[in-house]
Formats: C-alpha cells, structure tokens, sequence
C-alpha cells in the first residue's frame, strides 16, 4: 500500500455486517479496503450462530432484500439443523414452536463472508486496527505497518463499542446505550435434543435475561446466559457473577441440569449485546454504521446475524453509489429503516414490557401461559401481536 492510498469505501469489521458490507459496495463497482483487527477472521467466537432459514426470515421481514450470502453458504459452515424451538418458563411449562434454520460454524461462515467479499474485489487487510479516524482519513496500525488512508465514505462494522461511531458522533449517548452481558460454554458431551433449541426463564437462574441450549451437533451445545445491565443489578443476588448463574444454571435448573449434568467445557465466550434499538442517527456525510455498531439487533432474542447482513447490503449499496455521485449517503438510515427498522422499535418495545415482568417468576408464568407459541414465533423477529401487548401491559399494571 502506498502513502497517499485512498478508496472509495472502508469498512471498518469483517464480521457478518462488514463483510456483507464489503460484498456489495465491490460488487457495485466501489474500490474497497477492508479492515479487521483479529489475527483470524471469525475467532474468537462472539456469538451462538443461530441463523434462521431464509424463508423465515422473509416470512417475518417482508420488506426486507435478503443478501444472497444468508442462504447460499457451503455446509461446512453448518453445524446443526434446527427444526424446533422451545420456551421454558420458571415453573419448566414448556412451549414449542417449529423454526426451521442452522447453528453456524461462526468462525467458517465469517471466513466464507469476507472471502466472498475479496473475491468481489474488496482488500483484506487483517490483524490490522484502526488507531485514529479524522474526517475522512483513517489511520491503521498492524500487521502490515502504519498508514494513513483516504476514503469516501467510511462504513463501521466494529461492533458495540464502535471506534468509528464514537469518532463520527453516531455512538448512542450513554443515557440511552443499554446492554446486555453474555457469557457462554461449547459444551461436549452432554444429553440432548440436537434439532431444538431452546430458551430458559427464570429470575433463580438468569434474573433479567434468558439462558439458553443451542445444538452443535448430536451431544454438543453452546449453553450460555444473557443478562441485562441495570436490569441485573436490581434483580440479581449481591455478589453472584454471570458466571456463577451460568454454572447454576446447567447443574441444578430442573430440566436443563440433567442434559447437561456430564457435560465438558471445550471453550468459553464472552461479550456485550446492544439491547435498546439502533441510535436516531446512523450515517453522516461520510461515514455509517452498521450491524452491533448501530444497535441492529432484535431485543426479544439478541438475535443479530440477520439484520446486521441485510443492514450490511443496504450500506454496501449506499456507499457505492454515494461514491459514484449519485446519493447522498445520509440515504442509508431510510433505506435500512423502511426494510426492517419498524420491527426493531416493536422487539424494543416488548423487550422494556417484559423487563418488568421479569422480577417475579409468578408473573412470567403468567406472561408466558398467556403467548401462544404462534404468537412467540412472530415475537423473535419483532412483531408484538395486539392481544399480548394488552396482556403484558395488564401484567405490568397488576404488579404496581
């Protein structure tokens, strides 16, 4: 790389939002540099990669233009195929749904993403982190030396601590910036239902949050607990970490704890989850963001992997055109709003009428006994069905 190298577009995160990102800003003609500060592209694992079938995900999203990428991967990147999804209330009355979709080998999908990204024409540079961003300049520092670079348009899909959010002024103000804490097990050995997931309740187990069972083959998992700060700490037992619930949770919770009674550790994963909705702005003259930088996860579930590459499509586009003269790339926060911006605020909205629900175990059960398994499905992916938002506002009233 020369000195004085300039692009049209940089993209800041190679995971499932920047490469998609990198995809569709090269595939529309944008000379593009791609950037990751992991020495491996998708390791460490930073989540449990469920991906929902495409035909789900266009059921839940109508308006949403599905990047080709979310269906067409090699098997390699499959772990396990999902045919049913199960909810576990405090008092373990189970519900189920059918889900068709895959757990992901997140670290061969992320691979097969940016692979596909440089095959279209966009520069991978790993093991490379940006150090400082000013205007349109970005420095890096790495692997491959120091540089100072020129781009059009800068696209941060560095996750929910943003470099590129906090030095553009789209980071949330931190009033607003609510997140979740995640800690999570690969697990060998234990006993269960490989083509099921499943999701736990609970205050005992995982107080303001959710634990959960996702297969990785016939007696693997991940199993891992989510918990919201600010909520946890007014629910949670003084001096109890995530962990040790996590721990509490896979060796006594009355149905979970036999499946995983024998089970060995094979790897830990930790992180944060943006919970609260994306910021009222995500791109500036020059600059948008992306994925967990922009807050594109849906609250009800944290699930992200979705959003993000349709979000990733929608700002490839954008900068590719914006760099061409033909939009503004301000464009980019209407576009990615009108495909699936609504059910984002609606999974927000049911997330904030359950965290008060979520203090008392007799209350969840009664949340719970009310949701039809229909009506769960349509939850995951931001939906809120007249009939329980009415139900969870009686609950909430109640309680008071």
């Amino acid at each position: 790389m020369t000195p004085e190298a300039s692009y049209d577009v940089i993209v800041v995160g190679a995971g499932p939002a920047g490469s998609t990102a990198a995809l569709y800003a090269a595939e529309n003609g944008a000379s593009v540099l791609f950037l990751d500060k992991k020495r491996e592209i998708g390791s460490p694992i930073q989540c449990a990669g469920f991906l929902p079938d495409v035909s789900e995900v266009q059921a839940l999203l109508r308006d949403a233009r599905l990047p080709y990428t979310l269906k067409n991967y090699p098997d390699s990147c499959a772990l396990q195929r999902i045919e049913t999804q199960r909810i576990v209330p405090p008092n373990c009355n189970t519900k189920e749904f059918a889900v068709r979709g895959t757990v992901l080998d997140r670290r061969r999908y992320d691979q097969f993403l940016a692979e596909q990204a440089a095959r279209a024409g966009a520069e991978l540079m790993i093991k490379t982190r940006v150090t400082k961003i000013e205007g349109t300049t970005v420095e890096t520092s790495g692997i491959f030396g120091k540089h100072k670079i020129k781009a059009k348009a800068i696209i941060g899909a560095d996750g929910p601590n943003s470099l590129v959010a906090k030095s553009t002024g789209l980071a949330p103000k931190p009033k607003s910036r609510e997140v979740s804490v995640a800690i999570e097990y690969q697990v060998g050995n234990v006993d269960i239902d490989p083509s099921a997931l499943e999701m736990y309740f609970g205050k005992d187990f995982v107080p303001g949050g959710y634990a959960w069972i996702f297969p990785e083959g016939k007696d693997r998992a991940n199993v891992g607990i989510g918990i919201r700060i600010g909520i946890r700490s007014g629910m949670a037992e003084k001096g109890i970490s995530a962990k040790e619930y996590l721990h509490r949770f896979m060796q006594d919770h009355p149905l979970a704890g036999p499946k995983l009674k024998n089970g060995i550790v094979m790897n830990v994963i930790a992180g944060i989850i943006p919970v609260n909705g994306a910021p009222e702005r995500t791109a500036t003259e020059n600059a948008l963001i992306v994925g967990d930088a922009a807050g594109q996860i849906f609250a009800t579930n944290g699930g992200g992997i979705p959003p993000a590459m349709i979000a990733g499509k929608v700002a490839g586009e954008t900068a590719a055109e914006f760099a061409a003269g033909k939009c503004r790339l301000e464009e980019y926060d209407r576009r990615w709003r009108a495909q699936f911006g609504q059910a984002l605020e609606t999974s927000v909205q049911a997330r904030k009428l359950m965290d008060g629900i979520m203090k008392s175990d007799t209350l969840m059960n009664a949340a719970f006994k009310l949701i039809s398994p229909e009506q769960m499905k349509v939850m995951q992916c931001g939906k809120l069905p007249g009939p329980v938002k009415l139900g969870l506002q009686a609950l909430n009233r109640g309680k008071k």
